[in-house]
């Protein structure tokens, strides 16, 4: 194992109560997801995500804050919509990738 340093620094204690929260309903603590990023940005020689204020959007002091139970909802109306969609066949499934993918080869030339 190689040398480990304590990393602290201050955060809002609701921010940490949500996220360590979000971590733990994802099956990690939150260190282990702090590690995650690290890791990430280092792969990515950056942050690894887009960092960008959308162009319309309305920047307020106050956060949107989406709690378990609304994700839960959200995955629960998602599930129902999908539902509802046709059962596919693995050739149909590995024809539409095929369509993609020579769709995406003709957008690139």
């Amino acid at each position: 194992m190689s040398d480990q340093v304590l990393i602290q620094f201050r955060a809002d204690r609701k921010l940490k109560q949500d996220v360590t929260e979000l971590y733990e309903s994802l099956g990690m603590d939150l260190p282990t997801a702090l590690r995650m990023f690290m890791s990430m940005s280092r792969m990515k020689r950056g942050i690894p995500f887009e960092v960008a204020v959308p162009e319309n959007a309305e920047i307020t002091p106050q956060e949107k804050t989406v709690t378990h139970a609304d994700a839960l909802e959200a995955f629960e109306r998602l599930r129902a919509d999908a539902a509802d969609l046709p059962e596919m066949t693995l050739d149909e499934i590995n024809a539409e990738i095929a369509a993609a993918r020579a769709e995406r080869k003709r957008n690139k030339t």
